[in-house]
C-alpha cells in the first residue's frame, strides 16, 4: 500500500514539476501564482514521498498469514463483544497500515494491547482515553472471515 502510495506522490510529482516549469517560462516569478503553489505544492510531494521512502526502507513483511494458536497475534482480525453485548470487530496491523474505515488498529493502540496474545473467551479490559472497555474476545480468525464465506 505505501509502495503504491509513493508511485502515485512520483506521478504527481512529474505532472507538478511540469507545470511549474511551464509557469516558470510566462515571465515575473514574484508575482506568478501558479508558480509560486506549484513549487510549494511541489515541495509538500516531494516531502511526503521522503517520509514515505524513510518509512519503506524500515519496515519488514511479516508472513502471512498470522499463526494459527487460538491466540491474538499481529494480522489477526479479532471480534469482541462489549460489555453492552455489542460486537464489534478489528484486524491488528502495523502503524503504517491503520484504516479506521476498514477497522484496522494498531499494535501500539490500546485496544490492540488489550488483545495481543489473549485467547478467545477471555476477558479484557481495554483502557482508552474516554474509559474503560470491558469486554469478551468471541472470535479469533487468521483470514479475512469476509473473504471465507465467499
Amino acid at each position: 500500500m505505501l509502495e503504491e502510495r509513493a508511485e502515485e506522490l512520483r506521478a504527481e510529482s512529474r505532472v507538478m514539476a511540469e507545470n511549474v516549469r511551464i509557469a516558470a517560462a510566462e515571465g515575473d516569478r514574484s508575482e506568478n501564482a501558479e508558480y509560486i503553489y506549484g513549487k510549494m505544492k511541489l515541495g509538500q510531494i516531494h516531502g511526503k514521498m521522503r517520509f514515505l521512502g524513510n518509512r519503506l526502507e524500515v519496515l519488514e513483511t511479516v508472513p502471512q498469514p498470522a499463526p494459527d494458536d487460538g491466540r491474538v497475534h499481529f494480522g489477526c482480525w479479532v471480534e469482541i463483544e462489549d460489555d453492552d453485548g455489542e460486537m464489534h470487530s478489528f484486524r491488528i496491523v502495523g502503524p503504517d497500515e491503520t484504516d479506521r474505515g476498514e477497522n484496522y488498529i494498531s499494535t501500539d493502540s490500546p485496544m490492540a494491547q488489550a488483545l495481543l496474545g489473549r485467547s478467545l473467551e477471555d476477558e479484557v479490559l481495554i483502557k482508552r482515553p474516554i474509559g474503560n472497555l470491558e469486554a469478551i474476545i468471541a472470535r479469533i480468525s487468521v483470514r479475512d472471515p469476509s473473504k471465507a464465506a465467499s
